[in-house]
């Protein structure tokens, strides 16, 4: 079974020590609802790791170690990486509005209890996948009994995949902007011995959904049926735990097989819990002069050509292509708002048709096609807004973002591929007459 490292069981002495320390900085007793710190403007985010244990682990932490720093400059905060965890023992990280544990947490009685005062005194948390892992949670019990509620491991999936999650709460400002379900990227999944919708203090925000299941490709660690929780909160303090943070691996080659930050809806939620937890406003989705009633050409950021209807057809199961801009209606598409910020990209020529994917294909290189619009998440796209103007459109079903070819080559088919942040990807919107 593949797991984490079980946090190191305390000797009775450290625990006398640490409990005789929590009385003289006056921890004794939690806070009804932590204040949260004043933030800085941009808010700094101090993200701690390990970076040594388990490549799928190992994985994660480089590409966070990437993908946070380029979100950092276009959301307004700072990022700092650091596998210093004595930070939290001496007080540097009382500097930082949000501190993040990517794939440990404290281990020595002083970084604990420094931890604890953080957050008692209104610090921030985010929390990815292993951090909770333990068969001890009675070492430390306020960190996985009543901080994080969730107690001791209990069972995995394995080997890793993608489920669909269900949002439970739409009124925390880090899930109002998702839809009702997404499909989550991959992960190996944590269940855990405490039930946390018994726990008063605990809001769930999202769970496995029930028609996901079998979850897992090993037949001894599959979930067939039962409640998982993946998001939550803790109402007592500014504080958010995710279960995901694992990649599938070639272990023989040390070679990632998926990235956490494939779906783009899941990575909302990582951004606009920062922002909440960073104290910053406006964590609506990016946004801009998208008319509903205009119609508009789409030209790829990374070779120029423009999104296309194949010979100007408008049947059902037309190619929708790469092809030289040229003006013309079966280069032109309006759209229009469908729910949870998503839209579908009608056809000029044809009004009912829009921009699907094939068969309802989850998977990296489904083709494109006009299809006569039914509601389906293979037909909707929410409009994600680049700081050059450009956009990028992900599928709702999917989280997997509309790409152009690599060259420019004309009669190419659009597909939807794992969102990667690159030029095939991005398409500047033009208004047509």
């Amino acid at each position: 079974m593949h797991t984490g490292r079980a946090s190191l069981p305390v000797p009775s002495r450290c625990l006398r020590l640490l409990s005789l320390l929590a009385v003289l900085i006056g921890i004794a007793a939690a806070p009804a609802q932590a204040t949260p710190r004043a933030a800085a403007a941009p808010f700094k985010v101090l993200a701690l790791y390990n970076g040594t244990w388990d490549a799928a682990h190992i994985s994660f932490v480089r590409e966070a170690n990437e993908w946070f720093p380029r979100q950092a400059a276009a959301n307004g905060f700072t990022y700092t990486a650091s596998n210093n965890w004595d930070l939290l023992a001496d007080g540097g990280v009382d500097a930082y509005q949000v501190v993040l544990f990517l794939d440990d947490l404290p281990q020595t009685p002083a970084q604990r209890t420094g931890f604890e005062r953080y957050m008692r005194a209104g610090g921030a948390w985010m929390g990815f996948h292993v951090l909770a892992f333990t068969t001890n949670a009675a070492g430390w019990s306020w960190y996985h009994d009543q901080f994080l509620g969730s107690g001791d491991f209990r069972s995995n999936t394995w080997g890793p995949t993608s489920t669909v999650l269900r949002v439970e709460d739409r009124t925390h400002p880090a899930t109002r902007n998702l839809p009702a379900t997404f499909t989550s990227s991959v992960s190996e999944w944590y269940s855990w011995s405490r039930d946390l919708r018994q726990n008063p203090d605990i809001r769930i925000l999202a769970s496995i959904d029930p028609g996901s299941f079998p979850v897992g490709t090993d037949p001894n660690q599959t979930w067939y049926s039962g409640y998982y929780p993946i998001l939550w909160t803790n109402t007592k303090y500014r504080m958010l735990y995710a279960n995901f943070g694992h990649n599938a691996m070639d272990y023989s080659t040390d070679t990632p097989l998926s990235s956490t930050f494939a779906s783009e809806t899941q990575n909302r939620f990582v951004l606009d819990g920062l922002k909440w937890l960073g104290g910053a406003t406006g964590t609506q989705p990016p946004s801009g002069p998208i008319s509903e009633t205009a119609w508009y050409s789409l030209r790829n950021s990374g070779n120029g050509t423009c999104v296309d209807a194949r010979a100007a057809a408008r049947a059902n199961g037309t190619v929708i292509q790469q092809y030289t801009c040229n003006g013309t209606t079966a280069q032109q598409y309006r759209f229009r708002s469908t729910d949870s910020g998503y839209l579908r990209i009608t056809d000029r020529g044809d009004p009912q048709q829009v921009v699907d994917v094939t068969d309802r294909s989850t998977a990296d290189g489904a083709g494109l096609q006009l299809w006569a619009y039914g509601g389906g998440g293979n037909q909707q796209w929410r409009a994600v807004r680049q700081p050059d103007g450009a956009y990028r459109f992900v599928a709702r079903h999917s989280g997997k973002c509309l790409s152009a070819g690599p060259t420019a080559a004309t009669g190419v088919q659009l597909t939807q591929r794992t969102c990667d942040d690159s030029a095939a990807q991005s398409f500047a919107l033009t208004a047509q007459p």
